[in-house]
């Protein structure tokens, strides 16, 4: 857990909370300034501390507060840059609050971070290494290897699980990344746009198993600019825009708002 334990009730149907954002700033500082150049020689202004060496401030979160439930798939929606990926990297522990607080119950597992795959391994022993990044056992992995790898779909045209990841599509890629992390029951589980990736009969076997996940009383957090994907597998969704929270609901009451707002 992250801050403290929140973690209380359960039983008699009482909420049980996983995530609490509680004010939270994100703010980004990149180093620039000084016209273009190469990285080195940014480098060298950077030690040199040259004239012309600025830093550039981008709040990318801005006084986000939301209680998410065990049970409960939450969407994030929102324009390009809106930031709901830094929301969920700041779920995820991976960039520290400027001001707030997150709270966490649970280890939050954000999909492509846990399962990190490597291009010169084959598929399989990505399967092997992604499951013990998750903390699997190897016995565990085992027991589901088959079942990630028909999830993937990876090798309906060919033994593709024996070759190099360097092989495959960036598509094949992003399916075997999140059969791999839904192997594995989460207390939270953020996917960033994983749905759109794929043909249509993984979209569906992607949002049965995000529903799936749900039952089992997990947290879902989902990103994605598919609004059907949204509305198939979400109860609620968070609307941001340049950083605040515009709207926080039920999946339809929330859409509707954006879609009459952005025509999208």
């Amino acid at each position: 857990m992250a801050e403290q334990d929140i973690s209380t009730g359960g039983p008699g149907g009482q909420r049980v909370p996983t995530v609490i954002a509680d004010g939270l700033h994100i703010v980004y500082r990149v180093h620039g300034g000084g016209g273009r150049g190469t990285a080195t020689a940014a480098l060298r202004r950077m030690v040199r501390r040259e004239r012309g060496f600025k830093m550039r401030e981008v709040h990318a979160v801005r006084g986000v507060s939301f209680v998410a439930y065990r049970g409960e798939a939450i969407g994030l929606i929102g324009s390009n840059g809106s930031g709901k990926s830094t929301l969920l990297r700041a779920i995820a522990g991976l960039l520290p609050p400027e001001r707030g607080k997150v709270y966490t119950d649970g280890q939050p597992s954000l999909l492509g971070v846990n399962a990190a795959l490597m291009n010169d391994l084959t598929g399989e022993r990505n399967v092997i290494l992604g499951g013990l990044a998750m903390g699997m056992s190897r016995d565990e992995i085992k027991g589901r290897y088959q079942e990630i790898v028909d999830f993937s779909g990876i090798n309906e045209k060919g033994d593709f699980i024996s070759l190099p990841m360097r092989t495959y599509s960036s598509g094949m890629q992003a399916r075997l990344r999140f059969s791999i992390a839904v192997a594995k029951e989460h207390d939270v589980l953020m996917i960033d746009e994983a749905l759109a990736t794929g043909d249509k009969k993984f979209q569906r076997r992607s949002e049965a198993k995000v529903r799936e996940m749900r039952a089992e009383a997990g947290t879902v957090f989902l990103v994605s600019h598919n609004n059907k994907s949204i509305r198939d597998t979400c109860d609620r969704v968070l609307w941001l825009e340049k950083g605040e929270l515009v709207m926080d609901g039920p999946t339809d009451q929330v859409l509707k708002a954006y879609e009459e707002e952005t025509g999208k």
